[in-house]
């Protein structure tokens, strides 16, 4: 029986990505090596050259482009090229394609790290800082579009924005994502997948800073006239952490702790860093609340709540089910059982797409696993598959999602 043209197609970009899937992985490790930690700005400054480098070597020069100075943060880059749809630009289309660069590890943490490892199942493994989480969305958004160009068929236009900062909670990406993607039909977000399913539900997060101001006081001449800023926010702690729901999605944790100023001080200040993940609006209404009713045992102590709430939740939005619908359609003529999605617990920037109400799916990207941890891996075999489904998807959206 003749295959559908479709199907046709979806088969040809599956065997097209097989080929050329050494040349993607060398992609993948060329910027694995080059180390962007989120607070290394040169490091970053030189990690977006490269990457932009890259871009242009697969793509050629863009139509448009434009650099976000991030201040103290990793600058924010944006590279459009022109559709090839029916009017080329009029009802063309227009797919944004997001991917942060920065990663949680430190300058210098590559040396030594063994970058392939033996896995249980025989599967190869790739490893290095950042490779999962998300240097090889990275490759991957890129050579989809490199390969839909060479199946010949209509293209939508297509943004890529490359962030420095997803990390740390994309303090001045924000608004460039949000604008641009307010621009677009529909957002991918090339994170990496929760084991090769996309990721529809995230939670959203906050990043709160708690001060805590005491008196100090010789800690041996006269402790009496003294009120511990570290005994008092380590009340708090303890009790911040009970006002966790995990039954409704909602964690806290007290990830950094500072105060004192000597051993033989009662201190009179303290800090500490809490993240907090919540599900639902809801929940964050709860969690402001009664940390605001903390109270602490000595009153000459004052607690100072800095609510920083990071990124909203985000759920599987009306406008994004057409999205994911379309997704697996493509995973489906490309010869996959089935695209999975699922809610997972951290947070990305599909989180502020999907926020604004606009389509938009989130882990597109890697196959792996350890994000944010010694070892983090990927599976190269997967790397065709997931460079496949992506240029699959711009393939099929020549046409606008929504109106």
């Amino acid at each position: 029986m003749t295959a559908s043209p479709a199907a046709a197609a979806a088969a040809a970009l599956t065997t097209r990505a097989q080929e050329v899937s050494p040349r993607i992985v060398d992609d993948i490790l060329t910027l694995v090596r080059q180390e962007t930690s989120s607070y290394d700005l040169p490091g970053l400054a030189t990690g977006l050259d490269l990457l932009r480098e890259l871009t242009v070597q697969r793509l050629g020069r863009p139509d448009h482009e434009h650099r976000y100075p991030g201040g103290e943060c990793g600058d924010t880059l944006t590279l459009t090229y022109a559709g090839t749809g029916a009017g080329a630009g009029a009802g063309a289309g227009h797919v944004l394609l997001v991917g942060h660069y920065d990663t949680v590890w430190p300058t210098g943490t590559l040396a030594g790290w063994e970058q392939l490892r033996p896995s249980d199942d025989g599967r190869d493994r790739l490893s290095g800082p950042g490779i999962f989480d998300m240097k090889t969305g990275l490759a991957q958004g890129i050579w989809a579009l490199k390969l839909a160009r060479e199946s010949g068929a209509p293209l939508p236009t297509v943004t890529f924005l490359f962030n420095g900062d997803e990390e740390i909670g994309s303090l001045s990406s924000r608004p460039v994502i949000e604008e641009t993607a307010q621009k677009a039909d529909v957002t991918l977000v090339l994170e990496p997948t929760a084991h090769g399913a996309v990721k529809t539900a995230r939670k959203g997060t906050g990043i709160f800073q708690v001060t805590a101001t005491g008196v100090e006081a010789h800690a041996g001449l006269a402790p009496q006239d003294g009120a511990s800023a570290i005994t008092a926010l380590s009340e708090f702690v303890v009790a911040a952490a009970k006002v966790a729901a995990p039954d409704r999605g909602t964690t806290i944790n007290t990830g950094l702790f500072r105060g004192g100023s000597a051993i033989n001080v009662i201190a009179g200040q303290a800090t500490a860093g809490v993240d907090i993940r919540v599900s639902s609006e809801a929940e964050q209404t709860r969690v402001d609340e009664e940390l605001d009713a903390i109270k602490v045992s000595d009153p000459r102590v004052r607690i100072e709540i800095d609510h920083a709430w990071n990124r909203p939740p985000m759920t599987l939005n009306a406008a994004s089910a057409p999205l994911l619908a379309l997704a697996r359609e493509v995973a489906r003529e490309q010869g996959r059982d089935s695209l999975p999605d699922t809610a997972v617990g951290g947070a990305s920037d599909a989180n502020f797409v999907a926020a604004l109400g606009l389509p938009v799916l989130c882990g597109m990207g890697a196959v792996g696993d350890g994000a944010h941890a010694q070892g983090e891996f990927i599976y190269p075999d997967t790397v065709p598959a997931q460079t496949a489904l992506v240029a699959g998807v711009l393939v099929r959206l020549t046409r606008p999602l929504r109106g």
